[in-house]
């Protein structure tokens, strides 16, 4: 009896870990807020910033929304949604090339881009 009473002890501990270890989601405003903190390097002006900060938005409402059609269709067409999150960032990235500088946009895509971007789990 006390070897079970273990067991399920370890066992809720251990599923309890996992899910505390993905964090919680954050909400657009959080991952707009996150991603513009990351811009701070390009000093960008007050114009730039208010537009660049409507493109980010934009981007992040449009893929949350994908994201949402992508999961209530079960996820299957997984090919579907990496080829529609490659043509929303594509279309981000072409809205910003137009306000930014060339060293900036160069430092967009080679420095925070990839900052962007989820780490895998091994």
């Amino acid at each position: 009896m006390k070897k079970q009473v273990t067991l399920v002890l370890m066992s809720l501990l251990m599923g309890l870990s996992s899910l505390m270890a993905q964090g919680p989601r954050q909400t657009p405003e959080e991952r707009v807020k996150a991603t513009m903190e990351k811009l701070v390097p390009l000093n960008l002006t007050d114009e730039q910033t208010t537009k660049t900060s409507s493109i980010i938005t934009d981007f992040i409402n449009s893929q949350q929304k994908a994201m949402e059609d992508f999961r209530a269709n079960g996820g299957a067409d997984r090919e579907g949604w990496m080829a529609k999150r490659k043509e929303m960032e594509d279309t981000r990235d072409g809205k910003l090339k137009a306000i930014f500088t060339a060293d900036q946009y160069k430092k967009w895509i080679d420095e925070i881009v990839p900052s962007m971007r989820p780490q895998r789990r091994n």
